[in-house]
């Protein structure tokens, strides 16, 4: 299946179950697979048929500005679900890790994949 891809995206977001990490956002890095259900795209040239990433972007800020998450797996399952519910994708990959907060690893984090 075609898909759209974002990679990268820093987003602030209050996640953790630390007592330390209740009060100040950290930075997350996110990547995302957007399966292209609708091929209309392909012919058409139009963004009114495909998956717009602007909007998609905008629409996940405002789902982690909504309150505190414990885990990082919890994000990644309600953005997935969000692309399949609300974008109609036919299928979502997204991964989601804080950044430098174990010692001497980069990245700590988790991927989802759902579908439809």
């Amino acid at each position: 299946m075609d898909h759209i891809f974002i990679r990268d995206l820093r987003i602030e977001a209050r996640v953790g179950f630390h007592k330390r990490e209740r009060h100040a956002p950290q930075t997350l890095r996110l990547d995302l697979e957007i399966g292209i259900a609708n091929d209309a795209v392909f012919a058409s040239d139009r963004v009114a048929d495909c998956i717009d990433y602007d909007t998609v972007v905008t629409r996940i800020r405002a789902l982690l500005g909504e309150g505190h998450f414990n885990l990082v797996e919890t994000i990644a399952d309600r953005i997935a679900r969000l692309l399949l519910d609300e974008f109609g994708a036919g299928f979502a990959r997204v991964s989601v890790a804080k950044l430098g907060v174990m010692k001497n690893a980069g990245l700590v984090g988790v991927t989802v994949e759902r579908r439809r």
